[in-house]
């Protein structure tokens, strides 16, 4: 596995990426830095990775990280999102699931758009 590091100024989790051909990709880019956006419980921002979508998931388990290819966006599950159900965590639209996080997903409610992400090889 491919562990990686999530950190802005408030916290630093680990993370693992998967075997999928979409986290080969953005773990061959690393280290990426962007600019936090959030919808509900999920953190997203943009990565200069351009990927189609490899086996698309429209339910998401919580810490899951993914690839969001209408907007070349890098995400990170940790809860319900403005689409969830009252079992299910919904991305916007379909996403690629690249990997998981290692520590507890609560740690990125700390997290606040605007913020500067760096994801980096640990």
């Amino acid at each position: 596995m491919r562990k990686i590091k999530i950190r802005t100024k408030e916290i630093e989790v680990l993370a693992e990426l998967n075997d999928s051909r979409t986290a080969k990709l953005i773990w061959d880019a690393l280290p990426l830095k962007g600019i936090t956006n959030t919808w509900g419980d999920e953190i997203y921002f943009s990565i200069p990775v351009s990927a189609e979508i490899e086996n698309p998931k429209s339910v998401v388990e919580m810490g899951d990280l993914g690839y969001w290819p209408p907007g070349n966006a890098f995400c990170i599950f940790f809860g319900k999102t403005p689409t969830s159900t009252e079992t299910e965590i919904r991305p916007a639209s379909p996403v690629c699931v690249v990997g998981e996080l290692c520590g507890n997903p609560e740690e990125l409610k700390k997290v606040r758009a605007g913020e500067t992400i760096i994801l980096e090889k640990a």
